[in-house]
């Protein structure tokens, strides 16, 4: 059974200078894609948080790449936005950080050491623990959001009324997305005859 090893290290090249351009390659696509998700969103009248897929790019690149990966993606995609790079869902260049999503923003870099982390201990492999694993990376994410979204409206009900709540169907249906694909693709990987490190 494959344990101790996420689906980047499985794919991962033995050679080591081909190692290396494929964990450069996988940082800046991984980037990319979180910038091209930040585009699938719609706003809310009453909140200055849009809903976004980027939330469910990061958790998932974080299981996939595993934490040191997964975490180098995310900053890459925030000095790419701060750069000027037109990669966040609200705002350009480095004012969209102090903004309302910028604690979201920074939230995203725990949020995907946690998911890599525990993946890497193979908390992928099953429903229940994938279920626990998004769950994790997104209150990661929510804690660091809330807490800034609190510093520039107030600390008071409505910053979960403008912050949380409006998200959790959503979070909570890519929650389950997410835990019907991993251990699939997992046993689908093992089925293939893919043999990772053991524990």
């Amino acid at each position: 059974m494959l344990t101790n090893i996420t689906v980047a290290d499985l794919l991962r090249p033995c050679e080591k200078k081909l190692a290396g351009f494929y964990d450069i390659a996988l940082v800046i696509g991984g980037s990319l894609l979180i910038g091209l998700c930040a585009h699938i969103r719609f706003w809310l009248p009453f909140s200055p948080v849009p809903v976004t897929a980027q939330t469910f790019a990061v958790l998932m690149l974080g299981v996939l790449l595993g934490a040191r990966r997964g975490c180098l993606a995310v900053l890459a995609y925030i000095i790419e936005g701060a750069a000027g790079l037109p990669v966040f869902a609200a705002g350009v260049g480095a004012a969209a950080l102090l903004g309302p999503t910028g604690g979201y923003l920074f939230g995203f870099i725990p949020a995907a050491y946690i998911t890599g982390s525990l993946a890497e201990k193979g908390w992928d492999r099953r429903f229940g623990t994938t279920v626990l694993t998004m769950i994790f990376g997104n209150l990661a994410i929510y804690s660091f959001g809330l807490l800034w979204l609190g510093c520039l409206t107030g600390f008071n009900t409505m910053i979960l009324t403008l912050g949380l709540y409006p998200f959790i169907i959503g979070d909570s249906f890519k929650i389950i997305l997410a835990a019907i694909l991993l251990p699939a693709g997992w046993k689908m990987l093992e089925r293939g005859g893919f043999t990772g490190k053991s524990e």
